[in-house]
């Protein structure tokens, strides 16, 4: 199995311009492949970005030669014919090298709409819906549909050789298997070992069984292991609640109050914390044993360029021998 280590960018901690500097500086340093989130707001005023992931994206793509991907929630904020034209384009420009996450959303990001914030299965109902759509006009058809989603003759005239792969992203191992039906792959994030494992058994178990698993890693990798812990704290606190506390909140200072007691040896649960590359290699090679073939490392430190430089050098050509 090929092991490719990828570069998370995040428009929540860094403006996008800085983003740019930052991916190209992957690139040269070995990184192979990126991914970025899609946000309206971030998780807390500490971080203080937000930028328009579709627009760097096309930047992205432009300024390097890595494959990218994104997360992003159709039905609400975004319309799925809007999110099917978008990638078409993308994809038609550079092709192979773009890939599609879907997933059910937060409402920290949706809830800007106005719309009424749906339950759970409403929300799977919906991104069911969108996928579908989605697909439907990547493969030329007009497109009427009334029910989760509304589309109204629809028709996708620009689309590329080949559509690009939609990738499902699953926090639980229920939603894993739900996604392995209908998905060309899964996106999560680190967890522990076991947990992960059950989620892998789930998407393989849902018919997942040949299709790629992808996974986001989250880390803090600064001067010494004191330092790596404040900035996960300071960074990262307010995303270590489970998945229906994080899809519900709505707004940053939201997130602020339930993390206010979140103490700093908690981050060690949530985040790789600490500046033992050792360290860092071992667990990595633990989430290659579980079968993930493509790994995306979030420094939630502010230092990047120690981070793009240190693991490109030391911790990458470790993990994909």
């Amino acid at each position: 199995m090929t092991i490719d280590i990828g570069y998370h960018a995040s428009h929540e901690q860094f403006a996008p311009g800085e983003l740019l500097d930052h991916l190209r500086r992957a690139e040269d340093a070995g990184f192979t492949h990126a991914m970025c989130s899609d946000h309206f707001h971030p998780w807390s005023e500490d971080q203080g970005q937000s930028g328009y992931a579709w627009s760097w994206l096309g930047a992205a793509l432009e300024a390097t030669s890595l494959p990218l991907g994104t997360v992003c929630a159709p039905g609400q904020r975004y319309h799925p014919a809007v999110v099917a034209q978008a990638a078409a384009t993308l994809e038609e420009m550079y092709p192979g090298r773009f890939w599609l996450g879907l997933g059910s959303g937060e409402a920290l990001n949706e809830h800007i709409t106005g719309e009424r914030w749906p339950t759970k299965e409403e929300r799977n109902a919906r991104l069911r819906s969108s996928a579908d759509v989605i697909r439907a006009l990547w493969r030329g058809e007009t497109v009427n549909a009334r029910g989760f989603v509304v589309v109204e003759d629809a028709r996708l005239y620009t689309r590329p050789p080949e559509p690009p792969p939609i990738v499902g992203a699953a926090l639980t191992p229920e939603t894993a298997q739900w996604v392995a039906g209908w998905a060309d792959g899964l996106v999560t994030v680190a967890q522990p070992t076991e947990d992960l494992a059950e989620m892998v058994a789930a998407f393989r178990a849902g018919g997942g069984d040949c299709k790629p698993l992808f996974l986001q890693v989250q880390l803090s990798y600064g001067l010494d292991d004191a330092d790596s812990l404040t900035a996960a704290h300071r960074e990262w606190r307010t995303n270590t609640f489970a998945s229906a506390v994080l899809a519900d909140l709505r707004l940053p200072e939201d997130f602020a109050a339930a993390a206010e007691h979140v103490e700093h040896e908690h981050m060690r649960e949530a985040v790789m914390v600490g500046a033992d590359l050792d360290g860092h290699i071992e667990r990595l090679r633990e989430f290659v044993d579980l079968g993930f073939s493509r790994i995306y490392l979030h420094n939630v430190h502010r230092d990047q360029q120690r981070f793009i430089r240190d693991f490109g050098a030391h911790v990458i050509p470790e993990v994909v021998t």
